[in-house]
């Protein structure tokens, strides 16, 4: 099926009306939730969620519709409509994050934890647990894979489940870090947590198994909200599971274990497609960032006098005007590559290259450009007078989260090279 590049007026309503609100209300309130890291925006959040939820219940229809019909509903013609639901998804966020990428990030709605229910979820599960998101008040999803002792090495999880035959309920043991939205999730009604814990330690990856947290469970305790370098407007939290009971039907997947590289092993490598569908999601979100940072820095050194004439040559052209094109071409180059990722995901089409190739190269973009746009605003850049010394702080977080830059780049190679994991490491 081919891809098509046209964006469909759909995606062009929803994007004008997300940068809407990223301009007139997001970006107005963006350094204040910055220097007041744990209070929420609730004032914010009222203010947009009738809209968000909208989209919410629309793009979750849309993904279920995709789930059910096959990638795209039959036109007319007999002939299949491609899905939009990815491409929607990262031109709302990529919106979403030039306002503000902390803010962004709560903004109710499923987030990961919807990805993960929509990767591997039963029908019923994902009834269940994703069409309350579609109405009522504001709430929340998350996802909780990283440890003390366990962040890129996801083999290394401690966190236990263990069926108990007299309840047949799974009991959580352990202790998880870094949720984003974790103390909304736990805490709020109606949210909810996908956890990825253990059902035997000796299987390494493939013993692992994620499973539903509802928003209240006895057990689930925040024990520490993070204070942040960026995104400090968003949500990060440390969760101690105790003997955390959860209903038997609350896994995700197969509970059943088969050795490790088995083809029935769905547990864990169908939960990772979560990863192709969310990598996207991150790489929009730094691309928000990049484009917030250049636009105001062109825009500044324009007011300035500094322009760049477009039949100028290239050796003609000063340092800074040499900057501000290779500032501008790294930052298409980033979103071209998120497009694909998003596109080929809509096709029906394998992604996990193109996922995390769209994720290495937009974090490299967005550390890079905010960090130049410091530098060419010289002390103004600099002090907290403006925006862009905060777009530096929130521009890291991109390399690290979802996989780091270094992770994905093995995959990156080991997809490309056809080497497995044990043979490149």
């Amino acid at each position: 099926m081919p891809i098509e590049f046209e964006i469909p007026e759909s995606v062009k309503n929803q994007s004008n009306l997300t940068e809407m609100v990223a301009e007139q209300v997001i970006r107005k309130v963006s350094r204040y939730f910055d220097e007041h890291e744990h209070e929420r925006p609730w004032e914010y959040i009222n203010f947009i969620w009738p809209f968000i939820q909208q989209m919410e219940a629309a793009n979750l229809k849309r993904s279920l519709e995709v789930k059910k019909n096959g990638h795209g509903k039959a036109s007319g013609n007999g002939q299949k409509k491609q899905s939009t639901f990815q491409v929607r998804m990262i031109h709302m966020i990529e919106n979403l994050s030039w306002g503000d990428a902390g803010i962004y990030l709560c903004t109710p709605s499923s987030a990961l934890a919807g990805a993960a229910i929509q990767a591997v979820g039963t029908p019923d599960q994902k009834e269940r647990f994703l069409d309350r998101f579609t109405h009522g008040k504001p709430k929340w999803g998350a996802m909780a894979m990283t440890e003390p002792q366990a962040g890129s090495d996801t083999s290394n999880i401690q966190t236990t489940a263990r069926l108990d035959p007299e309840t047949n309920e799974w009991v959580l043991n352990g202790e998880k870090i870094f949720v984003t939205n974790g103390s909304l999730a736990s805490r709020e009604s109606e949210g909810i947590l996908v956890i990825w814990a253990t059902l035997d330690r000796s299987l390494g990856r493939a013993g692992m198994r994620p499973f539903v947290v509802e928003a209240g469970t006895p057990g689930m305790t925040v024990t520490k909200l993070e204070e942040k370098l960026g995104i400090r407007a968003s949500d990060t939290a440390a969760i101690v599971f105790q003997d955390c009971r959860i209903p038997y039907d609350n896994i995700l997947g197969s509970p059943e274990l088969k050795k490790p590289g088995a083809r029935t092993e769905k547990g864990f490598k169908g939960a990772m497609k979560t990863f192709d569908s969310s990598r996207p999601w991150v790489a929009a979100s730094a691309m928000g960032i990049a484009r917030a940072a250049f636009e105001f820095t062109r825009d500044t050194l324009a007011a300035q006098g500094i322009t760049i004439p477009v039949d100028a040559a290239y050796h003609e052209l000063s340092a800074i005007q040499r900057d501000l094109l290779d500032m501008e071409t790294q930052l298409k180059a980033g979103w071209l590559l998120t497009v694909r990722s998003a596109a080929l995901m809509d096709a029906g089409q394998p992604n996990s290259l193109e996922a995390s190739m769209a994720k290495v190269k937009s974090g490299q973009v967005v550390t890079r450009i905010t960090q130049k746009c410091v530098e060419l605003l010289g002390p103004l850049g600099y002090s907290r007078e403006l925006l862009v010394e905060k777009w530096m702080r929130d521009a890291k977080i991109n390399d690290i989260y979802e996989g780091t830059g270094q992770i994905n780049t093995l995959i990156v190679a080991r997809r490309i090279l056809g080497y497995t994991r044990k043979e490149l490491k």
